[in-house]
């Protein structure tokens, strides 16, 4: 029997990786750190038509686009003359487990249904595990979520422990545990004793679901505006939602069509901390994991992560968790749409953007997704003042993460922040650099580089050369 101790199994993360995805990523790997994404993605991933079959057969996508009238009519009364875009909405959470996330559930289950797994398995705070669990019930296969819930009082947050329950509603056993690195080597111990697929959120598999999402919005708002989006908003956190979504908008010849990601500013928060771990009320589409990992993608659970969102985004924004309660409401005052908090992270960013394009200009927010018990703003904040967050309304400039959640008194005091994209590809160039020090590069890796951040290749060059001389 093999050593289950923890340096054993994290010592054999690479075998164990490679049997529950069947997948050889050292073949698309190259020079030092040099990656072949575009022939992983088209040799691995499935073609679009293929997926579009794979999800009608369980029913997911082809979900609503909706024009958000009042909402448009509030931005335009906040907004100067001739300007106030159409706000649209893409209602993600009529997919079957309730977000876009039965997209690439979708075809992660099927690929291991095809490839003869008996089961899947999944890391995840729970939408994902939610949209494995129903996939994979669809499939008649077995589904496992190990999902980090408790901090070390045993105290769970309320979002979390709904996406639990509906996990588990679908029939997927269920391992919740403590914030830690011990979530990722039960991860691994169960992948090699079961001998099930690694469903992971990074795959090709998962990240090809999400294109059929952005074929979607750009056919549809053609269809209800007569152009193609000028904005596209889109929730960051792991970069899986950002990279399906452009590649789509790119197939369906959206080229000019604005990506803009956007999270919840968490910063001086630490996810893996188990003071800062209850001292959030967002479980993702927050820069705790959006800023990680833009700079750093490969810190997966596969060796390459097929999500690679800073090829992708044009704009990078932040708003406070204050504002997006704020908004959650107003969707839900104005539009009679109660959704989650996700997809109204982007609906805020989209809401003040709209303030500043032209009439005739469309908006697109790319998602909503389910709504449930835990997942409402009146438990999180109870569950925030529990934890000495301060919970008021007033100016949300006045917001701290982890110390006070600001919500608006008007939203006219809704704001966003640009991160500076010049900033996070140097910190991407950095990391990327930390694996070969101050050793020659191979073309092959500028020119992956250069892909990564969207700079001209003499550009790269010049700033590896800044950063090693600095090492």
């Amino acid at each position: 029997m093999s050593n289950t101790s923890y340096q054993a199994v994290i010592t054999r993360k690479p075998e164990i990786i490679k049997k529950a995805t069947n997948i050889d990523y050292a073949a698309f790997e190259s020079g030092e750190i040099g990656f072949d994404y575009e022939r992983m993605m088209s040799q691995v991933a499935y073609s679009l038509n293929k997926i579009r079959q794979i999800q009608q057969e369980t029913g997911v996508g082809n979900t609503p686009l909706l024009e958000l009238k009042n909402i448009t009519a509030l931005a335009r009364q906040l907004a100067g003359p001739g300007k106030g875009a159409r706000i649209f909405i893409k209602d993600e959470a009529c997919n079957p487990s309730g977000s876009f996330k039965a997209r690439r559930a979708s075809v992660s289950v099927y690929h291991a249904k095809q490839h003869g797994y008996k089961g899947v398995v999944a890391a995840t705070s729970g939408n994902f595990g939610a949209a494995i669990a129903s996939q994979a019930a669809m499939r008649g296969l077995k589904s496992i979520i190990v999902q980090e819930v408790f901090d070390s009082r045993g105290i769970g947050q309320p979002e979390i422990l709904e996406k639990g329950r509906a996990c588990e509603a679908y029939g997927a056993e269920v391992i919740q545990m403590t914030v830690g690195p011990e979530l990722f080597y039960q991860f691994l111990l169960v992948l090699e004793q079961t001998g099930y697929f690694n469903a992971s959120l990074y795959t090709p598999f998962s990240i090809c679901g999400i294109e059929t999402l952005g074929t979607e919005i750009a056919e549809q708002t053609l269809l209800a505006t007569g152009r193609k989006p000028d904005a596209v908003v889109v929730t960051h956190a792991g970069g899986g939602n950002v990279t399906g979504t452009a590649r789509g908008l790119q197939r369906a010849g959206c080229e000019s069509s604005q990506i803009v990601a956007a999270s919840v500013d968490l910063k001086g928060l630490h996810m893996a901390s188990d003071i800062d771990f209850n001292r959030k009320s967002f479980t993702t589409g927050h820069t705790g994991f959006g800023m990680p990992f833009a700079t750093s993608p490969d810190r997966a659970d596969v060796p390459r992560n097929a999500a690679r969102p800073l090829r992708y985004m044009d704009r990078y924004v932040t708003i406070t968790q204050g504002e997006v309660f704020y908004v959650t409401e107003m969707l839900a005052m104005l539009e009679g749409l109660e959704r989650g908090p996700a997809g109204n992270t982007s609906l805020t960013a989209a809401f003040v953007m709209a303030q500043h394009m032209e009439r005739d200009e469309v908006i697109v927010v790319q998602e909503t997704e389910y709504t449930g018990a835990g997942k409402h703003p009146s438990p999180q904040l109870s569950f925030a003042k529990k934890n000495g967050i301060e919970v008021r309304r007033g100016n949300p400039i006045e917001n701290v993460p982890g110390k006070a959640i600001i919500i608006p008194e008007h939203p006219g005091q809704i704001n966003i922040k640009d991160i500076n994209l010049g900033r996070v590809r140097q910190s991407y160039l950095r990391n990327a650099l930390g694996s070969v020090g101050t050793g020659a590069l191979h073309p092959q890796d500028i020119e992956f580089l250069a892909a990564e951040t969207r700079l001209e290749a003499a550009i790269v060059e010049k700033k590896v050369r800044e950063l090693q001389a600095n090492l």
